[in-house]
Order: C-alpha cells, then sequence, then structure tokens
C-alpha cells in the first residue's frame, strides 16, 4: 500500500501528463492530424488519476 505522500505525487505526476496530452490533442486537431491515440491516452489516464483518487481516499481514512 503506497503512503498518502507516494498517492499524491503519483496524482500529481498524473495530473501533469493529462494536461501535457490535452495541449497535444488542441495541436494535433488545429493541423488536421488523427487525435484517436491521444484521446485514448487521455481515457486511460481519467481511469487511473479516479483509481488514484480512490487509493487516496482510503488512505487518508486509516489515517484518520
Amino acid at each position: 500500500m503506497k503512503t498518502v505522500q507516494e498517492l499524491e505525487a503519483q496524482l500529481a505526476e498524473l495530473k501533469s501528463d493529462f494536461i501535457r496530452i490535452q495541449g497535444d490533442v488542441e495541436k494535433i486537431e488545429t493541423t488536421g492530424g488523427n487525435v484517436a491515440l491521444a484521446v485514448k491516452q487521455l481515457t486511460a489516464l481519467e481511469n487511473e488519476i479516479a483509481e488514484v483518487r480512490t487509493q487516496l481516499r482510503e488512505a487518508l481514512k486509516k489515517d484518520n
């Protein structure tokens, strides 16, 4: 089980990746490129963010 600090760091990293890929999607769209792969990555990151948030909530409950 990861610590609260580890989960918070992981969440911050995932959010950073999400923002970066979201920017990539916008760039690809403006050039008329195919965004399907980037959108799949965003969906996967959304799911991972949700999972880490769940783990973080559980870890915070155990600490209190």
